[in-house]
């Protein structure tokens, strides 16, 4: 017996969730973007459209390295609310 966790959800549901992104223009252009709920999920690109399409590859691979080592629990989105 082994004293990892179990995981009760799949890849797919965790995959499958929407998590809130943080976008800062950088000084000399370009972007970086940041999932603050993952901690050190982050990118940067060129144009927006770049950007959004790193972390999407970025958060993807996050989540499927956590959950495939089964060393901590994948938290879930907040509710954050930015203006």
């Amino acid at each position: 017996m082994t004293n990892k966790k179990q995981i009760t959800k799949s890849l797919d549901y965790y995959l499958s969730l929407k998590y809130p992104m943080s976008v800062y223009p950088e000084e000399e252009g370009g972007y970086t973007i940041l999932i603050p709920d993952l901690p050190g999920c982050m990118t940067q690109g060129d144009t927006l459209e770049e950007v959004l399409e790193n972390i999407n590859e970025a958060r993807e691979l996050w989540l499927e390295t956590v959950y495939n080592s089964g060393k901590k629990d994948i938290p879930l989105p907040s509710k954050r609310i930015t203006v």
